[in-house]
């Protein structure tokens, strides 16, 4: 087999590296309209939910955490994360119920490794005067020992501004590094059409693609390879690629040039160009005149398949500017990518037929409902395919849409 050694390298050790942590749960308090919030996770993680349930914030949190957990957290820290910025009385639950307000926010991360598990956790000041947030405690357990704490009544000077799971000599071995590079490069991504076609620049560009998209092309022209003599998209055939865009008999990655793209449409240096298969071979075009599902096509495999992805990240609204029924396979081939890679996605959806793509009895993909309860604190529920819910011989899709799964608006 004649592959491209330096491309096959970095995806071996992109899944070598992946393959020992395990993210188990998280815990999330007082943050926005997530008052009381805990689940467990499995590497695909979907929440569904009315407008406003709070979908967006579970993935916003997971942001705060995880800069938390590996850095500091204040504005570049957060907007690199792309998590909304807002002023500090607002970062924390304000519900009338409240009586007294807890002066902190909270968050817990549960991880497994080589057979232990571990958990960090912190207690958060918003901020006040400047845009950092101070720690009020943070430790860390393995098998529900703590092995590292710290608070402000700490004897030890530290930094309360400062996150110190990457600073300090208790946690300096590699079973707590690696977990600390799992979470480290969280982003939530929010790709958009013009960001993605390369007209507009991306306001937050991390490694391989911005959280809006952006790079998109260079990201594509990364994972073309040859496996004996047959083009290959990361780790999928080409031929599997082109089945997910009806219409395209090509794509590739080249230099925008006049016959390809008006002069005065703004671009990028690498544009993606596509050939019609109903069209001359001549009438090749760039992604500025494409249809933009099959940019959004190429944005989830990249974020799946690429070795620079972050190996836990999440996406608002996962089905955008898509048929649903591409939506539907698509994805089946994300998740199965992103499991064999051992990513962690946490992804919300509006898209009914993105549920029929989930295979719910594989425990790795879990599906959660967000609502708010009676008093506008945020649920966040679990959605098990029971006995009762496989007889009624009906999809997932169906049974949202009827509200036997919960995250449903009750619209008259």
């Amino acid at each position: 087999m004649q592959l491209d050694i330096a491309k096959t390298t970095i995806f071996k050790e992109a899944k070598s590296v992946s393959q020992s942590i395990k993210i188990k749960g998280i815990t999330i308090r007082n943050f926005k309209s997530l008052f009381d919030v805990s689940f467990e996770t499995g590497n695909v993680n979907v929440f569904i939910g009315a407008n406003g349930s709070g979908k967006t914030s579970v993935l916003e949190a997971i942001g705060v955490l995880s800069a938390a957990m590996t850095d500091r957290v204040n504005n570049n820290s957060l907007q690199r994360k792309g998590v909304r910025l807002s002023t500090s009385s607002l970062y924390k639950s304000k519900f009338a119920d409240i009586v007294k307000e807890s002066p902190t926010v909270e968050f817990s991360l549960k991880w497994g490794k080589d057979s232990h598990e571990y958990q960090y956790n912190t207690h958060l000041t918003a901020p006040v005067g400047d845009d950092s947030w101070k720690y009020h405690t943070e430790s860390v357990s393995r098998d529900g020992i703590i092995v590292f704490g710290r608070s402000n009544r700490s004897k030890s000077h530290m930094n309360n501004k400062v996150g110190y799971y990457s600073l300090s000599d208790r946690l300096a071995s590699e079973e707590y590094l690696a977990a600390g590079r799992y979470v480290a490069d969280y982003g939530l991504f929010q790709p958009d059409t013009l960001t993605l076609r390369g007209n507009v620049p991306d306001p937050t560009q991390i490694t391989p693609i911005g959280l809006n998209g952006g790079r998109l092309a260079e990201a594509v022209g990364d994972l073309f390879r040859t496996v004996d003599d047959e083009l290959m998209f990361g780790s999928m055939y080409m031929d599997e690629v082109l089945e997910l865009m009806e219409w395209a008999s090509e794509f590739h990655v080249g230099k925008p040039k006049k016959s390809n793209l008006n002069p005065g449409v703004p671009s990028t240096n690498q544009i993606i160009e596509f050939r019609d298969r109903f069209l001359k071979d001549s009438a090749l075009f760039t992604g500025y005149d494409a249809s933009e599902g099959a940019l959004y096509v190429l944005f989830m495999l990249c974020l799946a398949m690429h070795p620079s992805t972050p190996m836990m990240f999440g996406i608002d609204s996962f089905d955008h500017a898509m048929n649903p029924r591409l939506a539907k396979r698509l994805t089946q081939v994300f998740d199965k990518i992103v499991i064999e890679n051992g990513r962690t996605v946490f992804m919300t959806t509006h898209n009914p037929l993105v549920l029929d793509g989930l295979d719910l009895t594989d425990d790795r993909i879990r599906l959660f409902a967000t609502e708010r309860d009676d008093l506008g604190h945020v649920t966040v529920n679990r959605i098990l395919v029971s006995e009762d819910l496989i007889k009624t011989g009906q999809p997932l899709s169906r049974l949202w849409i009827n509200g036997y799964l919960g995250g449903v608006p009750e619209l008259i």
